[in-house]
């Protein structure tokens, strides 16, 4: 087989357009590009943020939130107790998804219903 060169082959590819800048869209960030965004990452990120918004606005709406001690014996306010229900819903859906599979709604409602349990007795 011979192969005949040729300089239509990769014309867009060359060593010339490898500085060149591109005009880049609107939604196009390149400090995010390394996570694989699906809507069920981006869903869980903005769970975070709107959980983060609600415990302000709860705040200001009833400042305070003194701590209190719960069933383990910490004193944990509401940051710590939503911290912990969310590091808690991490672990069980990791350990769904080690055990029983690739299924996770059962794990979400669990996890809600595990962080319902930690806001009311922890």
């Amino acid at each position: 087989m011979i192969i005949v060169p040729s300089d239509k082959v990769l014309l867009l590819a060359n060593w010339d357009s490898v500085a060149q800048t591109r005009e880049k869209g609107f939604f196009e960030f390149e400090f995010i590009t390394w996570m694989a965004w699906t809507w069920q990452t981006a869903a869980f990120f903005v769970f975070i943020a709107v959980c983060l918004f609600l415990m302000v606005m709860w705040e200001k709406k009833v400042p305070g939130g003194t701590p209190r001690r719960g069933i383990l014996g910490l004193d944990t306010t509401r940051g710590d107790r939503l911290f912990i229900s969310l590091l808690s819903a991490a672990f069980i859906h990791l350990a769904w998804l080690g055990l029983v599979g690739a299924i996770l709604w059962i794990a979400t409602i669990i996890s809600f219903l595990f962080s319902i349990v930690v806001f009311r007795y922890f």
